[in-house]
C-alpha cells in the first residue's frame, strides 16, 4: 500500500473515531442523539463536540462527505461517508483496522450505494 493511501486511511479512521465519540458524548449529555441531517451538514449542537479536530462540512480524507444517520438503514445511529473515491480494497483495509475486516458485518459496514457506515448504536 502506498504511503499516501495509508495516511488517508489513518486520517479517515481518526475522523470516524472523533465523530463517533462526539455523538456518544452528545447522547450522554442530552439523553439522545441529534436528528438525522443530510450529508455535509453539521447536526444541530454538534460543532461544540467536534471542536477543531473535525470539519464535518469538508470532504473526508478518502473523498466523499460525512453524513450523520439517525434511525436510518436498520440501526439507531451511525457516522457515514457517502461518495468516497476509495476503492473497495481500500475500504476493506480500513475495515480491518477499525472493525472485523468484513464490510457486511460488524460495526463498520458497506450499506450500498457508495455509503459506508460506522455504527455507533
Amino acid at each position: 500500500m502506498h504511503a499516501r493511501q495509508q495516511a488517508q486511511n489513518a486520517k479517515f479512521i481518526n475522523g470516524v473515531r472523533i465523530a463517533a465519540g462526539a455523538f456518544e458524548m452528545y447522547a450522554a449529555e442530552h439523553n439522545g442523539y441529534p436528528p438525522d441531517v443530510n450529508r455535509g451538514i453539521v447536526p444541530a449542537g454538534m460543532s461544540l463536540y467536534f471542536g477543531p479536530m473535525l470539519d464535518w462540512t469538508k470532504s473526508t480524507p478518502i473523498g466523499g462527505n460525512w453524513d450523520w444517520d439517525y434511525a436510518q438503514f436498520g440501526f439507531t445511529a451511525g457516522v457515514s461517508v457517502v461518495g468516497s473515491t476509495a476503492s473497495a480494497a481500500q475500504m476493506l483495509e480500513i475495515d480491518s483496522k477499525i472493525d472485523n475486516g468484513d464490510l457486511s458485518t460488524g460495526q463498520f459496514q458497506d450499506k450500498g450505494s457508495g455509503r459506508y457506515t460506522f455504527i455507533v448504536e
